[in-house]
């Protein structure tokens, strides 16, 4: 009797080993390896059979309709994906369980369907009678969009190649397919690959918009092995925390727009709502009591848009050798990095504090020129001194202390202008600028220490 061939793989990263073990030696994960059949070993070399020569395209002559995009009707997500839906793409949208995948591509289909788009929307999780409840809910039960639950590759790729084949469809999720000529589970690494693989072959034959949904893992990378984003032309991930109603939805690779683009909309019982002016939204109601120190308005840049948020901080005495630092929508690392420049550089004595520190708004930051709100928001919380209402900053921190310049100041600038801002702190300009706002310059973050201390300091 011939011994089944095995083989183990991760199935975080997707790394093979000879054996099972405990760790995986690639990744540094937990009890992710598991036993699945290795497949049939390819002959070694092209053998004597012909190959069929390649038909190659001319890059000057190209169809009419070739590359033009289809508007969804949400503007947000078209935002995202760089003006709406290329034919033959294959977009992977990633997030949370509940936050609102499924939700957005049922209104994205729908809306597609209303405009004479032929769609489809597969789920291997649901009954067609859930999806037709969820769409009710959403006032979207009387669009023509086509129904499924299926869960074979097979199945669906005779569908895509049939003549009756869709423009858009939509697979929910791809954990969830499988490919019967593959010996795992739906799910495994190897049926993730397969089923990604054999779908996207599929749709670029027949110029079909391909949207995949991927689950999470706990660190909030999408499930499975990273070659799945590796194959497919867009990555969008929904973030937002479970307590607030704000959504994003940002562009991790986008093959046909710019990445890092942001889309925010609002939880609502009528769906996802877009929010046209999200810095407006992030500000509302800011200062209903008053100023209040530790509140600091940094005027970020999120891909191509401009975005106004509050950044909270508050500093509290703690026990010697037993201080807190907790961070919620920024790195933590660039806090520590912040607060070791004020001690070193500005003499202010954070060891024995507590920190913490917040986004408002559930929106997640990761660009450096943040550095100089957060370093505001801070002194303003240690010395009980507010920052003026009508004022915004901007600029990164090094460990010298010098504050230096960022991009797109201007369009930074313009966006707190229109929001009715009337100061700025900035890093120093190396060309004029022109804004109407009143524009302080801070070279050096001491300097920053200083206006707090002009306003009266409380003794520390």
């Amino acid at each position: 009797m011939v011994r089944a061939v095995e083989r183990f793989v991760c199935q975080s990263c997707g790394a093979t080993h000879g054996k099972w073990s405990g760790r995986c030696s690639a990744c540094g994960d937990w009890n992710t390896i598991t036993a699945e059949a290795a497949p049939p070993t390819p002959p070694k070399g092209l053998g004597a059979g012909n190959g069929r020569v390649l038909d190659f395209r001319k890059l000057n002559q190209h169809k009419e309709n070739e590359g033009s995009r289809t508007a969804s009707g949400l503007g947000e997500f078209d935002r995202v994906c760089g003006g709406g839906l290329v034919p033959g793409s294959t977009i992977l949208i990633g997030g949370d369980p509940g936050i609102g995948k499924s939700t957005i591509l049922l209104q994205v289909v729908a809306g597609l369907a209303n405009n004479s788009v032929k769609c489809a929307y597969v789920s291997g999780e649901e009954a067609p009678a859930q999806v037709r409840m969820r769409a009710k809910r959403l006032g979207l039960d009387g669009a023509p969009l086509d129904l499924a639950a299926a869960t074979s590759v097979r199945d669906i790729v005779a569908t895509m190649a049939g003549e009756d084949a869709p423009n858009v469809m939509v697979i929910d999720s791809i954990q969830t397919m499988y490919v019967d000529t593959v010996e795992a589970a739906p799910g495994t690494v190897s049926q993730v690959r397969t089923s990604a693989q054999e779908l996207i072959r599929a749709a670029k034959q027949r110029d079909i918009c391909l949207l995949l949904v991927g689950h999470v893992t706990k660190d909030g990378l999408i499930a499975g092995p990273r070659v799945l984003e590796h194959m497919v032309d867009s990555v969008l991930y929904f973030e937002g925390e479970r307590g607030h109603q704000f959504r994003i939805l940002r562009a991790v690779k986008n093959r046909f727009g710019p990445t890092d683009e942001i889309g925010v909309f609002e939880m609502s019982d009528g769906g996802l709502m877009e929010v046209t002016n999200p810095s407006a939204l992030f500000l509302a109601n800011r200062f209903e009591n008053g100023e209040i120190w530790g509140s600091a308005v940094f005027a970020g840049l999120e891909g191509s848009r401009p975005l106004l948020v509050e950044i909270q901080a508050l500093v509290a005495p703690s026990s010697p050798g037993s201080s807190r630092r907790t961070v919620v929508g920024w790195d933590n690392s660039r806090l520590a990095m912040v607060l070791a420049v004020l001690d070193a550089r500005c003499g202010l004595g954070l060891v024995d504090h507590d920190v913490y520190l917040n986004v408002a708004g559930g929106l997640r930051i990761a660009e450096p020129a943040a550095d100089l709100a957060v370093a505001a928001a801070l002194v303003s919380s240690m010395m009980e001194v507010p920052i003026p209402v009508g004022t915004v900053l901007f600029g990164e921190i090094s460990l010298s202390g010098e504050v230096r310049p960022v991009a797109q100041s201007d369009l930074r600038l313009k966006e707190a202008a229109k929001l009715g801002f009337s100061k700025a702190l900035t890093p120093p300009a190396r060309r004029g600028r022109q804004t109407t706002l009143e524009v302080g310059e801070i070279a050096r973050l001491i300097e920053l220490v200083e206006l707090f201390a002009a306003d009266g300091v409380k003794a520390v």
